[in-house]
């Protein structure tokens, strides 16, 4: 780890490592809490005082919390306090792979399964109804039986070209 002089007299970590601690709040109202947090976090930089959150991120699956990426858990307190949506709770330290999990969006592939009738969104197949013979997660591609075809018809064709429709 190092160290270095910041001109005043005290020294500061420079090869901190990013955390990130989700805040509890009103279910509802995380953009209400992101948008107050951001503004204090403007206020204490236009007087001067530096403040670590780098972040506010909102997960899209996740209702009731708020993400702040910083360094400092210390320096999280003073932005959510008396925060009117904020609960009163102790913040919670998650992962870098969670947060990574909770807002990337899984791929369409990883959640179809073979016998599953799906729509055909693109390519030559547009608009066709197709059942999933197999899935090749590695190649991104899967080979489908077309429904609306006068014969069994099977097509290798890329993951992303369908969306699912119902489960059998």
């Amino acid at each position: 780890m190092f160290f270095h002089n910041n001109h005043r007299g005290v020294f500061s970590l420079l090869s901190q490592q990013l955390k990130y601690f989700a805040v509890n709040t009103t279910t509802g109202r995380e953009i209400d809490v992101a948008l107050v947090i951001e503004n204090r976090i403007r206020e204490a930089q236009s007087i001067g005082r530096e403040t670590s959150v780098t972040a506010i991120i909102i997960p899209p699956n996740i209702r009731g919390y708020v993400i702040l990426e910083t360094y400092s858990q210390s320096q999280v307190y003073p932005l959510i306090s008396e925060v009117k949506y904020v609960k009163n709770r102790p913040l919670i330290n998650i992962p870098l792979e969670d947060v990574e999990r909770l807002i990337k969006p899984p791929r369409l592939i990883d959640t179809l399964r073979e016998g599953e009738v799906v729509e055909i969104v693109r390519g030559p197949f547009k608009d066709m109804k197709a059942t999933i013979i197999s899935i090749n997660k590695d190649k991104n591609t899967l080979i489908v039986k077309l429904l609306d075809a006068l014969h069994e018809f099977h097509v290798e064709i890329p993951g992303d070209y369908v969306k699912p429709l119902k489960r059998e």
